[in-house]
């Protein structure tokens, strides 16, 4: 059992590389996956889950046609981070980087194919490729003209450029394991933090550092567990790297799918920002295109004889201060009591003013736990555009 403890590992590894990558891949496909950009992205991400779902295979089998596919994908992942790396710098790399990056894919694929008695020269052979093409990438990102990007483009290179800085290495231990003593390959880690760091892509650079600091605490966390391990079982060097590299790549797992599911989320969520743009011309025809938001649907516009009975004064001074109104704010005063009326009468939590003169309001009902601050203030937005289309049509 000690024996298999490192081949487990290993496909422990490849597996959790490859469900980092599949979180990727629908983050990017659903930014648009027609997107020319996104396509190199995607082509890069799928030869990675080829070459690890490779090894995986290869390890539950024993079979060496598995190997060959590790082998082929491993060739190719230089050409696709070139191409990515043109896209991204929006620049074609120079011809003699082209030249080496495609000879050595088209070399090292047929040498996937022959068979050879020593495994040993063509395993260095695909690492000095693989080095010596990241590193071209790598030199390319850094010798690249900052001014003919924006600054979203300028950081999506410079987080690329962070992931082959710890890429390469690790990619390197990956076929120097016996003469480093490794007992396992440790790359699907810098896969999964390569995928975390494009997951993290579209966020702002506040949430980028929040984002940041939280990784760092998984892998402080992940590492203080595998030292824990380490001096509970009595684990040598080579237990040691394995339980630290297993925990680690659990957490970080963990954490990429997360990240994944909430980008999803922020996505393809029903937000009232997103359908600001399909109202219409006008108020009306503006609350009419937000039916399709849960926090409209189903609101009630109160107008014209509802009001009756109410002292109009008390309602205007009400509204121009509360704009938008929640059941929670009502106070025991003259106002209160007029707001009271109308949050009873409709059975309402929000009251959100379109115009004052007429008075003209919409009634909302949206349970308190389901009210979240980013909520709160999309209501705040639509106000203020309706108001001011209602402001438009009256010709003010």
């Amino acid at each position: 059992m000690i024996a298999a403890g490192p081949i487990l590992a290993d496909l422990f590894l490849s597996v959790a590389a490859i469900l980092g990558l599949a979180s990727l891949d629908r983050v990017i496909a659903g930014r648009g996956a027609e997107d020319p950009l996104n396509r190199r992205f995607l082509t890069g991400i799928r030869i990675t889950i080829l070459l690890f779902a490779g090894r995986a295979l290869a390890i539950l089998t024993g079979m060496g046609m598995f190997r060959v596919v590790v082998l082929i994908a491993a060739a190719l992942v230089p050409v696709a981070v070139l191409i990515l790396t043109e896209g991204l710098l929006r620049r074609h790399a120079p011809r003699r980087i082209k030249g080496f990056v495609a000879v050595g894919a088209g070399v090292f694929v047929f040498l996937a194919i022959v068979p050879l008695g020593n495994d040993w020269w063509r395993l260095i052979g695909l690492l000095c490729f693989q080095v010596g093409a990241l590193l071209a990438c790598g030199w390319l990102v850094l010798r690249r003209d900052r001014a003919s990007l924006s600054w979203s483009e300028n950081r999506a290179v410079e987080r690329l450029g962070l992931s082959l800085i710890l890429l390469v290495p690790l990619a390197a231990v990956d076929f120097l394991t016996v003469q480093l003593g490794v007992p396992i390959q440790v790359s699907p880690l810098a896969v999964l933090f390569l995928c975390w760091l494009a997951i993290g892509l579209g966020r702002t650079e506040t949430r980028h550092v929040a984002s940041l600091l939280d990784v760092g605490v998984t892998v402080v966390a992940a590492l203080a567990a595998a030292g824990l391990v380490v001096v509970i079982w009595g684990l040598d060097f080579a237990g040691g790297v394995v339980a630290g590299a297993v925990i680690l790549a659990a957490a970080m797992v963990a954490t990429v799918t997360i990240e994944a599911r909430q980008s999803r989320l922020a996505t393809q969520g029903l937000s009232l920002l997103r359908r600001l743009a399909g109202g219409g011309e006008d108020a009306d025809a503006f609350l009419a295109g937000l039916r399709g938001h849960p926090a409209i649907e189903g609101a009630v516009v109160i107008d014209g004889a509802a009001f009756d009975g109410l002292d109009a004064d008390v309602l205007d001074k009400l509204f121009a201060a509360h704009p938008v109104l929640r059941r929670g704010d009502v106070v025991a005063d003259a106002e209160g009591d007029h707001a009271a009326h109308l949050f009873a009468r409709y059975e309402a939590s929000h009251l959100m003013c379109l115009a004052r003169t007429p008075l003209r309001l919409v009634a909302l009902s949206m349970p308190s736990v389901a009210a979240s601050s980013a909520t709160e203030l999309e209501l705040r937005v639509v106000q203020r555009m309706a108001m001011l289309m209602g402001r438009t049509d009256h010709g003010s």
